[in-house]
């Protein structure tokens, strides 16, 4: 039975995979008690306070009685049905005995690409039930193909900054409206609404398409992902949680480091993603054995380095990154697990399904096993065959040179060893040279070059050291 109803929820979870809602959770309207200083909502005896220089939009949902309020240089109030601020006339307020000054909180710090921030929900803006299925935190902020949902009736200000100029979105519904196309969303962003809502460098671009590949979409949230982090790392104490293993693993597109397994599937035009991630969710993650663990599936692309120094573009690959909550030594063991069955599954259905090769790494419990490599002997290799290299690419110069002309060696002519053993020649007695010295054996200035004998070469130390080079 509660495998059934582990089932349904699965195949409830599956139809509303098609396309990812995610939808902005903070607001800045003016019954929300903590975007108040007070942490309460403003009531008759109280005076509002708006920084003027604090550009704001504020969402009314109902009427208020006011003392004084202080408005910002430029802001909107927008008003629902029945809304509306009226002066105090001094008539008892329950539960506001004593007023004061209650200050709007500044909500220039929301980022766009803070991870925190968004949430997960349904077609129709419901909360989507936590399930097997997690994103890797630069797909928690919106990708470029998924839809983003503000929440009807609210308010809202957003810091759009960062590292690439446009921000491309399949579709942005805010105040119930959805806004799918280029046009609608140009005319939007051409109100006076849209100025007070978006702040930063970034530019929010809709699209009004999904992910054309079955083969699935990298996110888009590369460029910014030391933002993401910043922010996520912020709002987590500035550091990461300890992982139980020692050697923990870095999934691209996550910030921290876990404990589990990772699988990097090389794939064919074949290969549908969301029908593979059904497979994996009905087959294996609704096993009994495998409750508690979770799986991020997406497609990412991973840089890929000549001899690991120097870059060569990126190639497409299918992620699964798989954690458990499992605590102390059992960290990652049924992560570790179902990674293998994952791999004994690719084996046998693998060209099937469109998969061509597949890569496990896994670091569970207090020690890490299926590490591939190491940073410090990868340098070493690298170096060492880079050093090859130079050498090869040295001797080559060397070897062009010397075939143009540009370079020429000295004809050796060396003595053989028998000839060392045969009485020397006696000295002519009338010779004018001195001696015969058999290292240094110069010709005077004097000489005729032209009577110049390989044994002269033999003894000119200098042509045996340098090569003649012309212009030298």
């Amino acid at each position: 039975m509660e495998r059934l109803l582990f089932l349904l929820a699965v195949l409830q979870l599956l139809a509303a995979t098609a396309a990812v809602y995610k939808q902005w959770i903070p607001n800045t309207n003016f019954e929300t008690a903590s975007n108040w200083d007070k942490g309460r909502v403003p009531c008759a005896r109280d005076v509002v306070h708006f920084e003027k220089d604090k550009v704001v939009s504020v969402f009314v949902r109902s009427p208020h009685a006011l003392t004084d309020m202080y408005l910002p240089l430029s802001g909107e109030f927008v008003l629902a049905a029945g809304a509306a601020f009226t002066a105090f006339d001094g008539s008892w307020d329950p539960g506001c005995d004593s007023g004061g000054t209650v200050r709007f909180a500044d909500a220039e710090h929301h980022a766009w690409f803070d991870p925190t921030l968004w949430q997960d929900v349904l077609p129709g803006g419901e909360l989507k039930a936590a399930g097997p299925v997690f994103s890797v935190d630069e797909e928690r902020v919106p990708c470029r193909y998924d839809d983003v949902i503000f929440q009807p009736q609210t308010s809202f200000r957003v810091d759009t900054d960062s590292s690439q100029p446009v921000i491309h979105l399949r579709s942005v519904s805010v105040m119930g409206q959805e806004l799918n196309t280029p046009s609608s969303w140009a005319a939007y962003l051409g109100g006076p609404s849209a100025p007070l809502q978006f702040h930063g460098n970034g530019t929010l671009q809709v699209t009004g398409t999904g992910c054309p590949d079955k083969s699935g979409c990298a996110c888009g949230n590369t460029l910014d992902g030391p933002r993401i982090c910043a922010a996520l790392l912020r709002a987590s104490g500035r550091q990461c949680p300890e992982p139980a293993c020692q050697s923990p693993l870095q999934p691209l597109g996550h910030c921290c480091g876990v404990c589990g397994a990772t699988i990097n599937l090389d794939f064919t035009p074949d290969f549908d993603l969301q029908k593979y991630q059904d497979r994996l969710v009905q087959e294996l993650l609704s096993q009994p054995k495998y409750a508690g663990v979770q799986m991020a599936i997406s497609k990412v692309h991973k840089a890929q380095t000549f001899l690991g120094v120097l870059p060569r573009g990126a190639t497409p690959l299918i992620q699964i990154v798989l954690v458990d909550d499992r605590a102390g030594g059992q960290a990652g063991t049924a992560a570790e697990q179902l990674a293998a069955d994952i791999m004994e599954s690719i084996a046998q259905h693998g060209e099937a399904l469109g998969i061509s090769s597949g890569k496990m790494e896994v670091a569970a419990g207090s020690t890490a096993s299926g590490q591939v490599g190491s940073h410090p002997v990868s340098r070493i290799t690298a170096g060492t065959v880079m050093g090859l290299l130079f050498s090869l690419l040295l001797l080559g110069g060397i070897l062009f040179l010397y075939r143009k002309g540009k370079l020429r060696f000295p004809a050796l002519a060396l003595p053989q060893p028998w000839h060392r053993l045969e009485e020397p020649a006696a000295p002519a007695p009338n010779s004018d040279q001195g001696f015969d010295n058999p290292v240094f054996s110069v010709e005077p200035p004097d000489a005729d070059l032209g009577e110049e004998t390989p044994k002269d070469l033999q003894g000119s130390f200098w042509s045996l050291l340098l090569p003649s080079v012309p212009g030298l």
